[in-house]
């Protein structure tokens, strides 16, 4: 009876939070073993190293966001990432773009491929918004700063999908002025952008 209340606490808690960590189960005091006859039963699918989510239910297109946010959670997406998640570039990138606090090691993540990017304290706490899919918390920069830190690392992503996110974001009225601004000097490119945001207004 207890493997019975067991595999059906397991199932509950896959299907409330999306994706499941083995670790979690340490919440509900199940055994891991459970995981592999879920597994073995069509009842879980193995996503990644670790990670389960409940049979049939539909990945979601933010899934690789939600696999990295549940194995790193300190890890904020960022560039190529955050501009494809705010529709600002028609750029796929090959891999998951994420933000890390300077000195971090790069989380340990088997799929889908990651780039870390190092930033110092108030650069890399500025501009996080958070936002919930499939019941995993993605911490994702919001446009201004995702605007201002493509410009801070142009040499890793091209200049030109700098200037294409800044286009695009102001031709939609994405992001004022100001925000860009007040971003553009936490990140230190004041300088490199002040021309560019002259020219777009």
């Amino acid at each position: 009876m207890a493997a019975h209340t067991d595999t059906q606490r397991v199932l509950d808690l896959a299907t409330r939070k999306g994706l499941l960590r083995t670790r979690d189960l340490n919440a509900i005091k199940a055994p891991r073993i459970i995981l592999t006859r879920l597994t073995g039963a069509g009842l879980l699918d193995k996503v990644g190293r670790g990670l389960y989510r409940a049979s049939g239910h539909p990945g979601s297109e933010h899934e690789s966001l939600e696999i990295v946010a549940t194995k790193a959670p300190q890890a904020v997406f960022c560039l190529l990432t955050a501009l494809q998640f705010h529709e600002l570039t028609t750029q796929l990138p090959r891999q998951v773009w994420i933000a890390m606090p300077r000195g971090s090691h790069a989380p340990r993540i088997d799929y889908p491929p990651i780039r870390m990017v190092q930033m110092s304290d108030e650069v890399y706490s500025a501009g996080i918004k958070t936002v919930k899919r499939d019941g995993v918390t993605l911490r994702i920069y919001g446009i201004a700063k995702t605007v201002a830190d493509c410009f801070k690392h142009r040499n890793k992503i091209g200049l030109d999908v700098a200037l294409e996110a800044l286009k695009e974001v102001r031709a939609k009225r994405r992001a004022s002025a100001d925000e860009l601004w007040r971003y553009a000097k936490i990140c230190r490119v004041a300088n490199v952008m002040r021309p560019y945001l002259e020219i777009v207004g």
